[in-house]
């Protein structure tokens, strides 16, 4: 009988984590194609006869991608474009939450930015600043002042910054305690979900500058009791889950939830509709059950059925980016790597998750994308890694109180 073929769809940082999590290490089965050309990702999962398909990036699975899939009669684990919505739109995601219970901050969604900015100067407290659409995890703004908030607003809205993303948006309370991330199975109404962990989004040490798309994740997380991760369970996921049910649109696939450890509980930040970056890289090592079995029970509504077993280790992953991210960043500058080292997963105790890479027709290895490469156990592969203006964050997992591997890497590496 021929082995099951699956296929990962979208960029080399979480689908290259999930390919080493269940495809063979010598697999050299990478094709490249247009993610957002359904109809031709069909068609090729047909020729090739795939048994699952596993979309990575945002904008397929909030466009859709799933029903051309379902359609074709190839399982394919994401949600719907319906219930998707939970990422694609932060003003329905707060809608919902409003709707159904779900603890979360004091919001208002605006489409007009000059009312935008009335309620602004009408309120009193920190606020944060959302663009609704998708901004690759660049969207939310931080601001200090009123000024600051209404410049964010403006280049939101007004300049468009982040293009239709900025078309609405949310302003809401700006929430005091710490943060952490969930990632849940779902088969619509039984989830299971990993560890808790936590995201390191702001770009330079101690949480301060911009937001990125993720600088370095380390799990499990200690600040959570089994108190607290009950309280998750009762009053966001299950809540959230059994919403979408009522609403006419399960969940199915991978749920990501972004909570905030308030002194008056938990409270919902965001949600993903996917396997998060770089939360991918750092869970899914953990996992000791078969990752492609408990997608296949999500996609067939009998999680209830599967065991998800978790290593009791811990996981520390470390993003390596170009200078000026997540703002301009120059590309093409070539990475240089020690020789004792190797690209592959024969590296020892060290990973390397390729994301904004590109390897030339000379085997040189050049950056590509903000977010270069991302390292697992974590320092010492940081330390192998030069090219020009790299950048990443020495305090990954500094919230544990204590040094990661006895190293003291610099900041800013400049060659």
């Amino acid at each position: 009988m021929a082995a099951q073929m699956n296929i990962l769809l979208g960029r080399k940082d979480i689908c290259g984590t999930r390919q080493w999590r269940y495809c063979s290490r010598n697999s050299k089965s990478i094709i490249d194609a247009d993610e957002e050309d359904f109809q031709g990702l069909v068609a090729l999962a047909k020729k090739l006869d795939m048994g699952l398909v596993v979309p990575g990036p945002d904008a397929p699975i909030v466009n859709g991608i799933e029903g051309y899939f379902r359609e074709a009669g190839i399982p394919c684990f994401a949600p719907t474009k319906e219930a998707a919505q939970l990422e694609g739109s932060k003003a329905f995601s707060k809608d919902f939450m409003a709707a159904h219970n779900i603890p979360t901050a004091e919001y208002r969604n605006f489409t007009d930015f000059e009312k935008a900015g009335d309620y602004v100067n009408s309120v009193n407290h920190k606020v944060v600043i959302k663009a609704s659409g998708l901004a690759a995890g660049k969207g939310v703004i931080i601001p200090e002042s009123k000024e600051e908030t209404l410049k964010a607003i403006h280049s939101i809205m007004v300049d468009r910054d982040f293009g239709d993303a900025g078309s609405e948006i949310v302003i809401e309370e700006f929430l005091e305690g710490d943060e952490m991330s969930i990632l849940t199975f779902s088969d619509g109404l039984t989830f299971k979900s990993m560890p808790p962990a936590q995201d390191h989004k702001r770009i330079f040490d101690g949480d301060q500058g911009p937001n990125t798309g993720g600088m370095g994740f380390y799990a499990p997380t200690k600040i959570a009791s089994p108190e607290i991760l009950k309280q998750i369970d009762d009053l966001i996921l299950r809540p959230t889950l059994e919403g979408m049910c009522k609403n006419g649109t399960p969940f199915i696939g991978m749920l990501f939830t972004g909570i905030m450890l308030t002194k008056s509980g938990p409270k919902t930040l965001e949600y993903n509709a996917r396997f998060g970056d770089p939360e991918t890289q750092t869970l899914l090592p953990l996992l000791e059950s078969d990752l492609a079995t408990i997608m296949k029970a999500c996609i067939e509504r009998r999680l209830s059925e599967v065991e998800i077993t978790m290593s009791d280790r811990s996981s520390a992953v470390v993003v390596v980016s170009s200078g000026g991210y997540p703002g301009k960043y120059q590309q093409g500058d070539e990475i240089q790597m020690d020789d004792r080292h190797s690209l592959s997963d024969d590296a020892g105790s060290i990973t390397f998750f390729h994301a904004g890479t590109s390897l030339l027709p000379d085997g040189s290895l050049h950056t590509s994308g903000g977010r270069v490469i991302a390292v697992k156990l974590a320092y010492r592969g940081v330390s192998t890694i030069r090219y020009k203006d790299m950048h990443y964050r020495k305090d990954i997992a500094y919230r544990l109180g204590r040094l990661r591997d006895n190293l003291e890497p610099p900041l800013m590496v400049r060659i």
